[in-house]
């Protein structure tokens, strides 16, 4: 073939080649896919919580207008059960975001990588850290450092300053990737540290923790929301695989 027939050739075939691009909805090293966020609480049923240790929720969680939360006065006195509620799913490196109010003078907290084992394990706090829920203003857990809201519960202390008033909506992030957890409370940075290694099980060994061999052991479990006896609402549970 000579050249002007090769190139006319070449043309040709670029000309009729159909025209391929690649498809950027595959992950790769350099652009991978993120995972879709997935509703934790779809604002309507309790459906995917349970009490922990029980096959279904206390009925003193209720839901009302989007919000899923804790009605004390009703496990109280019409003895309503109530409990540590925790998902059916289980993450590893995840990110969590949701909304939370607390009662005056409330107590509650997010529990994250929870073991679902209550053959072995008596409470999930038992395994899972704790970002806590507090009224700083008024419950005496206030006057502890490591036990105010937005702190790693009795591991890492953070700025007091970033908590809403008692009635206010709170927005949380809690984020876990690869070595690294990192706690938000309305968009600050409360807590940023490295989990798995010497420094992690230095802080767990001076903090209560230090005699429960499971506690913050396990780097893929479930989410779970605190009954410590005081109303607490949730909304917006939402959470994405990283």
């Amino acid at each position: 073939m000579n050249n002007l027939l090769w190139i006319t050739a070449i043309a040709a075939a670029l000309v009729t080649a159909p025209n391929k691009r690649p498809d950027i909805t595959k992950a790769s090293a350099t652009n991978p896919v993120k995972s879709k966020w997935i509703k934790l609480f779809d604002g309507k049923t309790t459906n995917g919580w349970k009490t922990y240790a029980k096959d279904s929720i206390g009925s003193a969680w209720k839901v009302q207008d989007g919000v899923l939360y804790l009605d004390a006065k009703a496990k109280k006195e019409q003895k309503l059960g109530g409990g540590d509620i925790i998902h059916e799913k289980s993450f590893g490196n995840f990110h969590l975001k949701l909304e939370w109010k607390i009662s005056k003078n409330g107590n509650s907290g997010i529990i994250f990588w929870a073991q679902n084992e209550p053959t072995k394990y008596k409470a999930v706090w038992h395994t899972g850290p704790e970002m806590q829920v507090l009224d700083n203003g008024g419950h005496p857990d206030a006057k502890i450092r490591k036990h105010r809201a937005g702190d790693l519960y009795d591991l890492i202390e953070g700025p007091d300053t970033a908590v809403k008033p008692v009635g206010e909506w709170n927005k949380t992030e809690i984020i876990a990737k690869d070595g690294t957890l990192e706690l938000k409370l309305n968009g600050v940075t409360t807590v940023k540290t490295s989990y798995g290694d010497e420094i992690w099980y230095s802080l767990i060994g001076n903090s209560k923790f230090k005699t429960m061999p499971a506690f913050g052991r396990t780097f893929t479990g479930h989410i779970a929301l605190q009954d410590h006896g005081d109303d607490v609402w949730f909304r917006n549970i939402q959470i994405r695989e990283l």
